[in-house]
């Protein structure tokens, strides 16, 4: 798939590389901090940081989505809102909302790898009001209700 994007920070692509999937099996690429400086998160601080790129999707059903890289997000740096949900029709930068949830200062470097972007198919609903719905094994049963063991 070709996905269109732009440039916004002259270091993307001369200091540090533009995103692109790193294995045959990867599902998502990297985003870089693209900082001018370090930045130190403390415990429970949140910051939102650029990546220097925007992208267009185009289509109506794809979406973009902004995920914690699973290493960070181990030692206690994942994103603020959890997954971040890029639409189609959006152009602006993609920013990460970095979130420290560990009891350790988190030092963020210009040019590090921070979260990474996947692509995924989008199905638009078309809300049809009824009066019932035909009964399900589950039902309404909630959070919880087929136990835990």
């Amino acid at each position: 798939m070709n996905l269109k994007f732009k440039r916004l920070d002259p270091r993307v692509g001369n200091d540090w590389p533009i995103p692109e999937v790193g294995t045959t099996g990867s599902a998502g690429v990297d985003l870089r901090a693209c900082l001018d400086r370090a930045v130190t998160l403390a415990p429970g601080d949140t910051m939102l940081i650029g990546t220097g790129i925007a992208i267009h999707l185009e289509d109506p059903g794809l979406c973009a989505m902004i995920l914690p890289r699973s290493g960070l997000g181990h030692r206690g740096l994942v994103l603020g809102n959890l997954i971040g949900l890029i639409d189609s029709d959006y152009q602006g930068e993609l920013k990460i909302s970095a979130w420290n949830r560990s009891s350790e200062l988190q030092i963020i470097h210009p040019g590090d790898r921070v979260a990474q972007l996947i692509i995924t198919p989008v199905i638009q609903p078309n809300f049809v009001e009824v009066d019932d719905f035909d009964a399900s094994e589950r039902g309404d049963g909630g959070f919880g209700h087929t136990g835990t063991r």
